[in-house]
């Protein structure tokens, strides 16, 4: 009896077989079987009438994995990314930036407002903390960031699951409290902002799917700070932020926690990177794994293990269409922190500010400025998906 593609992915397979497969070795093994054209999950619910006609694992196959890139800052994770997305055929989600939260869909970028805003409302981005990292909003900007890479995650999923191209995904929101700890640790942020942080982390973190795997780059600190000298970018060279402890902070936590916990339902691989590396002896690696024959009873299986069909669509139907529910996980009032604080009127002013903003005015998708009559009259609803600045 032929193996449904559920069982393929569950049942021990023969030892000859590879599961990830780089476009090298693919090539010697020929075309891969068609699958399905990938559903558009950006502009599109995947329903219940949908997933009676398009099943969730007709798209899956060998590389249909999630891949969390990690390490310490600077290491050069992005340049690694894309390289390993070429060479396994798979999608590369860089880090997410501060630029996701502050430029609109028309390409407003809300840092223009900073004149009319009050000091504790302005704008604090990446270059803002490494350049002041004791900065009243540097608590703010660390809980934006990972709701952001939270977000991000979220989409990471939802491409696998609706195209079954494997994603390879910088930065997780997994990894993301090494950053808090470093600035905590270097008296950045208050106890009391630690605190808020780890109940949001303790209510968003369930809902989440662990990757299939983890590629961690490594290198000590000092290496670390000789790359900061060598990209000669003024913000990082005269960071105060970017000084040993923190970054001894960050690797300890990275290491020895991060690691540790991700190890329990994710495969690890950590590379000394200290002086770069070949990205070909990474997908050499990977393809040695063999991340589909785990017992289905395995923790590290456990997200992605599913033995009917009707349960596969129900998780793609949970990170397809109920994004804004799973960012409801963050909607905690954080109000023992001071530093997480505006006051009335200082929050006023900066609610009048954004939302009189070029391209904030109307709901996406229905300012005339940008569309046609036309286009407003016919259209149906508004764009899908879920504002950062909601």
């Amino acid at each position: 009896m032929a193996l449904t593609n559920v069982q393929r992915i569950l049942f021990r397979a023969p030892p000859s077989t590879r599961h990830i497969v780089g476009k090298a070795l693919q090539a010697t093994l020929g075309p891969k079987p068609h699958k399905p054209a990938p559903f558009p999950y950006k502009e599109k619910d995947y329903t219940m009438l949908n997933s009676l006609f398009d099943k969730t694992t007709s798209r899956f196959d060998e590389n249909s994995k999630l891949i969390v890139l990690e390490g310490p800052v600077g290491i050069g994770k992005t340049a690694v990314g894309h390289q390993l997305a070429d060479l396994l055929g798979m999608h590369f989600m860089p880090d997410i930036t501060m630029d996701a939260y502050y430029i609109n869909d028309y390409g407003y970028d809300m840092r223009k407002l900073d004149p009319q805003l009050p000091i504790n409302c302005r704008s604090f981005d990446e270059k803002n903390f490494l350049e002041n990292p004791e900065h009243f909003n540097a608590a703010s900007f660390q809980i934006i960031k990972y709701k952001l890479r939270y977000a991000h995650y979220i989409d990471a999923i939802a491409h696998l699951l609706n195209t079954g191209e494997g994603v390879i995904i910088e930065r997780s929101p997994y990894s993301d409290f090494a950053f808090l700890e470093a600035m905590y640790k270097c008296k950045y942020v208050s106890k009391a902002a630690r605190e808020m942080y780890y109940i949001l982390y303790k209510h968003a973190m369930p809902d989440l799917l662990h990757p299939h795997l983890v590629v961690y780059l490594d290198a000590p600190v000092p290496r670390l700070l000789n790359l900061v000298k060598e990209r000669k970018l003024p913000h990082e060279v005269n960071s105060k932020a970017m000084n040993t402890k923190y970054l001894e902070t960050m690797d300890s936590e990275l290491k020895y926690k991060f690691l540790r916990d991700i190890s329990n339902r994710s495969e690890v691989l950590v590379y000394d990177w200290s002086e770069g590396g070949d990205a070909e002896i990474i997908v050499e690696d990977l393809e040695r794994l063999d991340i589909d024959n785990y017992d289905e009873n395995d923790p590290k299986i456990e997200d992605w293990s599913h033995s009917r069909e009707q349960y596969w669509a129900d998780v793609r139907m949970k990170y397809t269409n109920c994004k804004e529910d799973l960012m409801s996980n963050f909607n905690v009032p954080l109000v023992d922190a001071p530093e997480l604080l505006i006051s009335g009127e200082e929050a006023e002013v900066l609610t009048r500010a954004w939302f009189k903003a070029e391209g904030n005015t109307h709901a996406a998708g229905y300012d005339p400025k940008y569309h046609s009559f036309t286009d407003l009259l016919f259209k149906t609803k508004a764009k899908k998906g879920w504002s950062p600045i909601s």
